[in-house]
């Protein structure tokens, strides 16, 4: 498994109508395989999330979504970004991305997070708890999912879930990837050095130094070699034949998302936002994400195109301009 270059989906307000909005995913996943991308995510949310958008937008359930993509594609791998533990009971998840992994034939990627979007929770009656409550549910997940996945029978009993000889059956392989979503220095870098085969880094792109060097210390008190722990970093994307008309669909952006209301979410301010993300031209994004990213030893990225990833053409120009950075050596 590696993911050097993966699309993420984050919007589906551009469809006209519902009818429509399932044809325009399946267009963007295809033409992200097509254009050399080794992996399609949907986010695992039932409201839109305030940077991209009001409450009410479109969002698809991701592994019914996902389920369905891998009946229209042939070679992408297929994954969120990232499962909201809190949202299924862990050996149902374990259940639930093997199924995916056996529909897709061997391209599934188990991604997992500790959630954190406290709406979606009051609005569907999910336990919100304290966030060290979440990354402990996080922890015991982890500890049912890895051995299901691997083909083991785990018995577990713990303060939040507990099983008894789960099974899980079938499966087509025992390797299927792992891989933890977060910038947590203390908590997901541990339990991605404990439990995972790649870690997708969310942070501002100004603070990877400071987190890369944070995963390497995880690491080593994990005995593990960092080396063997693949990274990504998410990046918001916004690339256009005329830079332009890049920097204006910014703008847009950046104001769409000033007028949002961020109430019990994590405070971005515009400098915050403008840090994740990657402006201009093909050469222009290039450029940027190997000096802002890359170079400090990352091993790929993960790009989110809210503003025009649907347009035909984009994912195009996107993998043409990206692949060649991240297939060095």
């Amino acid at each position: 498994m590696s993911i050097r270059l993966g699309y993420q989906m984050p919007n589906f307000s551009h469809a006209t109508s519902p009818r429509e909005l399932f044809p325009s995913v399946i267009a963007q996943a295809r033409a992200a395989e097509n254009a050399g991308f080794d992996a399609a995510f949907v986010m695992d949310h039932f409201y839109q999330l305030p940077v991209l958008g009001a409450p009410d937008e479109p969002m698809l359930e991701a592994y019914t979504a996902l389920g369905a993509l891998a009946t229209a594609t042939e070679r992408i791998q297929l994954s969120t970004l990232v499962t909201g533990n809190t949202y299924r009971n862990p050996a149902m998840l374990a259940k639930t991305v093997t199924t995916l992994d056996v529909v897709s034939g061997g391209r599934a990627v188990l991604g997992i997070g500790a959630g954190w979007f406290e709406l979606e929770h009051l609005g569907y009656g999910y336990e919100f708890g304290t966030f060290t409550d979440r990354f402990q549910r996080l922890e015991e997940a982890l500890r049912i999912i890895q051995p299901m996945l691997r083909g083991q029978r785990p018995t577990f009993d713990g303060k939040w879930y507990r099983t008894r000889d789960a099974l899980n059956e079938p499966r087509i392989r025992d390797d299927l990837p792992i891989m933890l979503g977060g910038g947590g220095e203390k908590k997901t870098f541990a339990m991605a050095a404990r439990f995972a085969d790649h870690l997708n880094i969310i942070c501002n792109a100004s603070e990877l130094p400071g987190k890369v060097e944070a995963l390497h210390r995880r690491c080593e008190e994990a005995g593990r070699d960092p080396e063997t722990l693949e990274t990504s970093f998410l990046a918001f994307v916004i690339i256009d034949e005329d830079g332009d008309r890049a920097r204006k669909l910014q703008q847009e952006l950046l104001e769409k998302q000033a007028a949002q209301d961020f109430s019990g979410v994590p405070a971005q301010s515009p400098d915050s936002q403008a840090d994740r993300q990657f402006v201009g031209t093909p050469d222009d994004v290039a450029e940027q994400l190997q000096r802002r990213v890359l170079d400090h030893g990352v091993d790929g990225v993960i790009v989110n195109m809210v503003a025009n990833g649907h347009e035909p053409g984009v994912l195009e120009l996107a993998g043409r301009a990206l692949s060649p950075l991240v297939r060095q050596g």
